[in-house]
């Protein structure tokens, strides 16, 4: 019975602007007709720890316009200590609170996550290309998803995050976003819901009201649309979108993970839907 419900891949954003205690109190209600993965991020508890125990943070822009952190041992450190000491424990608590048994696990917990290590990243600083060397960042490669599966056929709901593991066995940093997105794909999900501090995908960042619809192009790299200014790391989100959609996810929706019932609200039609561009028909 548990089995035939639909699968929802939750990913509530880490950033300020995101209510944690909302998003558990939502999911705790749609866990009646769906299971559910919660994934999260955690940049504003990094940030926070980080500037506590006096661990510089570096973001760069990428050579295709990406921002990103760049980690290295001394950041991915305060990274997991922040996801799985201070993040994670709040959600599995709220979650409890509200009936729900929730598992928490990173990417390293069963190798649930695979990822291959950025070992040089470009970034473009003023106006110019360099090298970093010696980050712990990475990309997915690899979801072992038979841990998820056992969970949620128990009843459980498995609350994920980075880090992932690596080839050589040690911790990677992958993006969160990307990770949903990953998650999404390999447990057949129907709909993924990208929680974020905004409405949803904005024309401009000064914007209120979300684009109802978004119709992403099928290549890789970076995400640019006409006539639409992304900030913050909606970017990488629309990165995430794409990897879903084009891994089978049917539904992938941008919402605002602040307001009442987020999760509900985003699947009842609020916020922006992501879709692909129709193929372009040969002439």
């Amino acid at each position: 019975m548990t089995a035939r419900r639909p699968l929802v891949v939750v990913k509530s954003g880490g950033n300020a602007g995101v209510d944690p205690a909302g998003v558990c109190a939502d999911v705790a209600v749609l866990t009646a007709t769906h299971r559910v993965v919660l994934v999260h991020g955690g940049s504003a508890a990094t940030e926070a720890l980080a500037a506590r125990l006096g661990v510089p943070q570096r973001f760069h822009t990428s050579a295709s316009g990406v921002r990103f952190r760049h980690t290295d041992a001394a950041t991915l450190d305060v990274l997991t200590m922040a996801m799985v000491g201070r993040v994670k424990p709040t959600l599995v608590t709220e979650l409890d609170r509200h009936g729900v048994p929730a598992v928490g696990l990173t990417g390293l917990d069963g190798g649930l996550l695979r990822a291959a290590l950025k070992r040089d990243q470009v970034a473009v600083v003023a106006g110019r290309r360099m090298l970093l060397r010696g980050g712990r960042g990475g990309r997915i490669t690899e979801v072992r998803a038979d841990l998820l599966h056992r969970l949620l056929a128990g009843g459980y709901l498995p609350v994920v995050s980075p880090p992932a593991l690596g080839a050589d066995g040690a911790p990677v940093n992958v993006n969160a976003d990307r990770v949903a997105g990953a998650l999404a794909t390999a447990l057949r999900a129907t709909a993924l819901v990208l929680l974020t501090g905004a409405a949803g995908v904005l024309a401009r960042p000064e914007a209120t009201e979300p684009l109802p619809e978004v119709r992403l192009p099928r290549g890789e790299g970076a995400v640019t649309l006409p006539g639409v200014r992304l900030a913050g790391g909606m970017g990488l989100k629309l990165i995430a979108a794409r990897e879903a959609l084009r891994g089978g996810v049917d539904t992938v929706l941008v919402a605002d993970g602040g307001v009442d019932r987020p999760v509900r609200r985003a699947l009842d039609g609020a916020g922006t839907r992501i879709r692909l561009a129709h193929p372009e028909v040969p002439a």
